[in-house]
């Protein structure tokens, strides 16, 4: 079975790298319509990325976690919002499948192909009625929710006293939702990251989850979906799907300025090469060290958590500690790249159409994501090597 997981994988790693020149070409388009283009979507779920995470009971792949990583990174490395929006298209259904089994019934029942967007941000508040909930709010940063028919929202149980008891994951159909087009960035425009709005509809018990069991890999659906992927944390899985094409931006910037410099001549230095300026090949070195240190930590990372899990081993909370460090730190080392990069690519480089500014802008967008949280996230990871208590559950 492994031996066939890695053939199909490598089979979908192989068609995604065909399809990024096209990509690449859609990029302006991406940017300009503040949507990821319809044919682009459609190709991607034909080369099976967006299935890579999904059960294989309900048509997916259920690979290892590194193969779609490396599947994001290529992708954002042509296209950085088209990388933003697989990522996460692609890694909801992991999530889904740690819900009931009745919920992924009816997600995947009559379209194993279905999309499903988020907003995890505890936005929402419902209360508590027979068979489920009353749920209302108002979220933002949808990504990719013009090409999804079902969303997954967070949302802060009310009791009667006015009080939140639990925070939760709402999983809603289309017609449950209304998508407010207010997408309007600086940086990853193109994927059409917009407000959802809900407005008082009932979602039944097995349709929402917990986020202390998520937090605690106890989940209904691992009775389903008992392989080791459905055992790793939402705290890796997750945060690692926002650095990944964070490190594939910083890829797209790196080719951008290698090519961009073997060309260019810099007037200011009488017309001297930049591809012999011996500050730009320090660049160029410390840039492509920081790519590599990212993605490498971020692959032992997953690959010794996968390990566990496939053993049956409980993953523990030091090793989860120090996936989340290695997830921000990543991201950071992304950002750093593209920006050592883009400091040295010369005047032209700020032109609005320039490739290495759009990597430079979405790669900055990327960063703000509340995963990319580098203070929050080191300061758990000193807590625990300091034998503190750790309270929070986003590892």
């Amino acid at each position: 079975m492994e031996q066939s997981l890695e053939s199909v994988g490598e089979k979908v790693l192989d068609q995604v790298r065909d399809l990024l020149p096209v990509l690449r070409d859609r990029a302006p388009e991406a940017e300009a319509e503040r949507r990821i283009p319809a044919a682009s979507i459609q190709a991607l779920q034909e080369t099976g990325v967006l299935r890579l995470l999904q059960p294989r009971r309900y048509g997916g792949h259920e690979a290892h976690p590194t193969v779609f990583y490396r599947a994001v990174r290529l992708i954002a490395s042509a296209c950085g919002s088209t990388g933003w929006v697989t990522s996460v298209l692609g890694v909801h259904p992991w999530h889904v499948g740690l819900f009931a089994e009745e919920a992924q019934r009816e997600v995947w029942a009559e379209d194993l192909d279905t999309r499903i967007s988020s907003s995890y941000a505890p936005q929402g508040k419902a209360t508590a009625v027979d068979g489920g909930f009353r749920f209302s709010g108002k979220w933002s940063f949808s990504s990719g929710s013009d090409h999804s028919t079902w969303v997954l929202l967070g949302g802060l149980v009310i009791g009667p006293d006015g009080r939140p008891t639990d925070f939760r994951t709402f999983l809603l159909p289309r017609t449950d939702y209304t998508i407010d087009d207010v997408w309007d960035t600086v940086g990853l425009r193109g994927t059409g990251s917009n407000d959802i709005l809900v407005d008082d509809v009932f979602v039944p018990e097995h349709r929402t989850l917990s986020f202390q069991n998520t937090a605690k890999c106890v989940c209904p659906g691992q009775e389903l979906n008992d392989g080791p992927l459905f055992r790793m944390p939402y705290g890796t899985i997750h945060p690692f799907a926002i650095t990944a094409p964070l490190i594939g931006m910083a890829d797209g910037a790196y080719e951008a300025y290698a090519g961009h410099t073997k060309a260019r001549v810099r007037a200011s230095y009488l017309g001297e090469k930049a591809k012999d300026d011996p500050f730009a090949q320090v660049r160029v070195a410390r840039a492509a060290g920081e790519i590599d240190a990212a993605w490498l930590q971020l692959e032992r990372d997953v690959n010794e958590e996968y390990a566990l899990a496939a053993e049956g081993t409980r993953i523990p909370v030091d090793l989860r500690l120090r996936a989340r460090r290695d997830q921000v730190l990543g991201s950071a080392r992304a950002i750093d790249a593209t920006d050592r990069l883009y400091e040295s690519a010369g005047g032209k480089a700020i032109n609005a159409p320039s490739v290495i500014a759009r990597f430079w802008r979405d790669a900055h967008a990327a960063r703000v994501h509340a995963a990319n949280d580098v203070e929050r996230a080191l300061v758990m990871y000193g807590r625990s090597e300091l034998g503190l208590p750790v309270t929070d559950g986003m590892f």
